[in-house]
């Protein structure tokens, strides 16, 4: 996997593979600021939406196409990609106009569920990872987990540990914590994976059952300094999992010389390595002697098969526990009347009753505070 300062190293120290930014917000101050460094003639935007219409991924599209247009001129096609549904949706229709080179989206593969797709593909193979190696993870834990065998699926054995937990327990707030900076998107790409697909209003049966449990991201040891005093000492409503790496591409010793302080002389012969794992192991210990349930999920190395397996466990994991929770854990309609609204204030065509109604709702309710 890639050196994890990788976009700050020269062509040669990359190996000429390409820097990747990832603009997932539209933070105007960040989204400049990128622009603000990238030479457009050097660089390819890669717009991905499932929609073809999601109006954070459009308009960046309609401000950096512009810019492409004005430097560029009719070469700007060059540094475009569309990553979007086959047929539907605005951006495919562009996509054709324009004759950009396109991704397609699988049909029935919701956002959070597509690592596996082009979304994640491309870019994971522009970032110089082995993506058939990332497959073929994720296609051995697909075979590990078709067992009806509780004691044989590691997902369907997470899901029914996580919803026992939450239901019987009350164990409602799940955090996961790896111990690797490495792992911290994946950690961030799991709370949306859990959250979205799993907490409702609606049971399949369209009750109203207002379910799911909250993700929580920590990173060890970071946040052992921060979040564990609560973990250790606060409500017993919390499950922590560790992810753990056995294996570091490099082993860090720390300095070991006779005149180390003899405060310090515990560290000699020792490396950042061993102090991680000593750091782990003790939180992990600490939290069971308090009867804080944890559990720890260990990967050898970081390499692309195990990433690929753990992809698709989290995502079968997912899909089962929503199967306990009996809620449809593709959806996400709690978003959408956030949407609604922003669209109305921004006098989308189509939303003037609902823009009527906001302005009333704020006159009575809003009130404001300059700092």
């Amino acid at each position: 996997m890639n050196h994890p300062f990788h976009n700050l190293l020269t062509d040669v120290e990359r190996n000429n593979i390409p820097r990747i930014f990832v603009l997932d917000n539209i933070d105007p101050d960040r989204f400049s600021g990128l622009l603000d460094i990238v030479t457009p003639g050097e660089t390819l935007f890669n717009f991905i939406t499932k929609s073809g219409t999601t109006v954070e991924t459009m308009s960046q599209f309609l401000i950096i196409t512009k810019l492409l247009q004005n430097k560029l001129g009719n070469n700007y096609r060059e540094h475009v990609i569309t990553t979007t549904d086959e047929k539907k949706g605005t951006l495919r229709a562009i996509t054709k106009h324009e004759g950009f080179k396109s991704f397609t989206i699988p049909a029935g593969v919701g956002g959070r569920y597509s690592v596996l797709t082009p979304v994640g593909l491309f870019s994971a193979a522009m970032g110089g990872v082995d993506i058939s190696e990332l497959l073929a993870g994720a296609a051995h834990m697909d075979a590990a987990c078709q067992s009806d065998n509780l004691w044989e699926n590691p997902a369907l054995m997470g899901a029914v540990l996580s919803f026992l937990s939450h239901r019987k327990k009350g164990k409602n707030i799940f955090v996961t914590m790896p111990y690797s900076n490495a792992l911290s998107g994946v950690s961030d790409w799991f709370c949306q994976l859990w959250a979205e697909s799993l907490g409702k209003r609606f049971s399949l049966n369209k009750e109203i059952v207002h379910t799911g449990s909250t993700p929580i991201k920590a990173i060890g040891v970071v946040d052992q300094h921060s979040q564990l005093q609560l973990y250790m000492e606060g409500p017993y409503d919390k499950v922590i999992t560790f992810w753990v790496i056995k294996r570091f591409n490099k082993n860090v010793p720390i300095a070991n010389e006779n005149t180390i302080e003899n405060e310090l002389i515990y560290l000699k012969g020792h490396s950042l390595n061993d102090l991680f794992n000593a750091e782990f192991e003790g939180t992990r210990l600490a939290l069971a002697e308090e009867r804080r349930p944890n559990c720890t999920l260990s990967l050898d190395e970081l390499s692309a098969f195990n990433l690929g397996q753990l992809f698709c466990l989290y995502e079968l994991q997912t899909a089962f526990a929503g199967k306990f929770y009996n809620v449809n854990a593709f959806d996400q309609p709690g978003v959408e009347v956030g949407k609604i609204n922003a669209f109305a204030m921004l006098g989308k065509k189509g939303f003037e009753q609902r823009e009527k109604e906001i302005n009333i709702r704020l006159q009575k309710t809003q009130k404001k505070y300059h700092i």
